[in-house]
């Protein structure tokens, strides 16, 4: 039997396709978990039956950063209508809870699959998760990040997130993390009682897809892109811009892309006062997604210089695109570009070796380079028909 094939009482046979539950981000919230839930879900759609529980609500408006836009619909991606969508469960939950626990008692899914990102779900997912168990389900956390950043630096709110999802992790089957990096953090973090944690990658974003528009005049366009957070490092790439020289830096344009978050403003501060900011393009909120596509169309290369990550979502854009990608080599995002050619490899905060490697990256204009990641090996490592084909492995 392989290790996530369901074992409850109606497990799946010959007779039907296997029936799966997705739990994730909803619309209302958009993030990269938004979009990773739509894509899971339709991906699964081919082969077995999917239903989406999706968190609504995921708390207070007033406590979130980017509280102007919620509800503002800025996804152009939908839903396959395969997948029977209950959108959704709020943070309070009464009365929306109860309509999660109907679609679970309709639905009868053989596995749950919870995506987890942040500790403001963590009270609703063990509900659920006692709810699916209950039934028989199998019960499978996915993690991409295995604390929030900004959680981590509240004292109430990192012990309560470690407490309760320690309560959600003893009720669960099994695991999967998107880097062996990932996977020894979770296993020094938690006793998992010797139940199987899977690493598989994240799938690409490839709904982003664009046509490049080269530039008129030949300069090497640089993005950054995604929300602009301390640990994000956009203060690295702004020094590391103002180490090239004045004669290098008439080649290159930089466009900053991102909402600001937990109060991070010294790189806008940076980026004001730069010495080259008839350089610099910024655009200080959150985009739509046709706004994304357009910023990636009209980029060289994507640069990532974080202090640290699990994954991240700009940088499966880039590789959907074949785009050249500078990024530093920490977390998950070593094994994440571990096959893709394009990447360029820097050491957190070392700001010379930041600009060599935009000097490497301007090298490589005009190379588009294939994207190694598919979401066949989410889905086979979900539905456990050749767990051991992903690669990576089981440990």
């Amino acid at each position: 039997m392989s290790e996530f094939e369901t074992t409850g009482p109606e497990r799946a046979g010959p007779e039907r396709r296997p029936r799966v539950c997705v739990v994730g981000s909803g619309w209302r919230f958009t993030g990269g978990l938004s979009h990773y839930t739509c894509r899971l879900a339709g991906a699964l759609a081919d082969r077995s039956e999917v239903s989406a529980l999706l968190m609504r609500r995921l708390l207070p408006r007033a406590l979130y950063p980017g509280r102007a836009r919620v509800g503002v619909k800025t996804a152009a991606l939908d839903y396959d209508e395969r997948v029977d969508v209950f959108d959704g469960v709020d943070w309070y939950w009464l009365p929306s809870l109860f309509g999660a626990l109907r679609r679970l008692r309709r639905n009868r899914p053989d596995t749950v699959v919870f995506q987890w990102w942040t500790g403001t779900v963590a009270h609703t997912y063990l509900v659920l998760a006692a709810a699916a168990r209950a039934r028989g389900a199998r019960v499978v956390v996915e993690f991409h990040e295995v604390q929030d950043t900004g959680e981590i630096r509240i004292p109430f709110v990192a012990a309560y997130t470690r407490r309760v999802l320690g309560a959600l992790l003893r009720r669960s089957d099994a695991f999967l993390v998107h880097s062996e990096h990932d996977r020894q953090l979770l296993g020094d973090l938690f006793d998992l009682s010797g139940r199987p944690v899977t690493v598989v990658p994240h799938g690409p974003f490839d709904h982003y897809a664009v046509t490049h528009r080269p530039s008129p005049d030949g300069v090497f366009r640089l993005l950054f892109f995604g929300l602009i957070r301390p640990y994000k490092g956009l203060d690295v790439l702004i020094d590391a811009f103002h180490r090239l020289a004045p004669e290098e830096v008439s080649s290159f344009h930089l466009t900053v892309v991102g909402e600001t978050w937990e109060g991070c403003t010294e790189p806008i501060e940076k980026i004001e006062a730069s010495p080259y900011r008839d350089r610099i393009t910024l655009v200080n909120r959150y985009v739509s997604d046709e706004e994304a596509k357009a910023h990636f169309a009209e980029a060289d290369a994507l640069v990532l210089p974080y202090r640290r990550s699990s994954a991240s979502g700009p940088l499966h854009i880039a590789m959907s695109n074949g785009l050249p990608v500078v990024l530093s080599a920490v977390g998950g995002l070593v094994e994440a570009v571990g096959e893709y050619a394009g990447a360029v490899l820097v050491e957190p905060e070392d700001v010379p070796g930041l600009a060599d490697g935009l000097r490497k990256a301007r090298a490589a204009a005009g190379t588009r380079y294939p994207d190694p990641h598919t979401w066949q090996r989410n889905v086979e490592a979900i539905l456990g028909r050749s767990a051991a084909a992903a690669e990576g492995g089981t440990r």
